[in-house]
């Protein structure tokens, strides 16, 4: 079952009602309580979306003058393309939202605003045991192969 439901550029406003998406999502990856994102983190993620500088943007589902998901990405160069490649970020949907189209909708979203961009291709990455994300993404995506690595400085 899909919802009545508007994809839109996330404004100033939306800043109390985005804010416990984005609790949400970071308290799925853990981060949450002794262990989550200093406020700073927080606060300067938020600043960036309004920052004509910054390639981050930022993309919310609305339903019924309810925020109910959100998406996160960014624009950034690469060696083996001339237009940049689109890295999503983060996608949320609140937990009454999850199963009626919310996500894919969000990410159908930012696939229109690389598109806009000139970028050849939209990228991210989940955790293995996100196997409800997972179903959806084999769907509307392919998997690249690639493992990640990385290292805490």
């Amino acid at each position: 079952m899909t919802v009545a439901l508007t994809i839109r550029a996330v404004a100033r406003e939306d800043h109390d009602h985005w804010l416990p998406l984005w609790d949400g999502y970071n308290a799925f990856y853990g981060r949450s309580g002794p262990t989550a994102l200093p406020a700073e983190i927080t606060a300067t993620t938020w600043a960036r979306f309004f920052d004509a500088n910054e390639p981050v943007h930022a993309l919310v589902a609305e339903s019924g003058g309810e925020l109910i998901g959100l998406a996160h990405y960014l624009f950034h160069r690469a060696t083996t393309t001339i237009g940049p490649l689109c890295y999503l970020n983060d996608v949320f949907t609140s937990e009454a939202a999850r199963g009626k189209g919310v996500g894919r909708a969000l990410i159908e979203a930012v696939y229109a605003q690389a598109r806009q961009a000139g970028a050849p291709r939209v990228y991210w990455q989940t955790h293995e045991t996100n196997t409800t994300a997972r179903a959806l993404y084999d769907k509307i995506a392919e998997r690249s192969g690639f493992i990640v690595y990385r290292k805490a400085l």
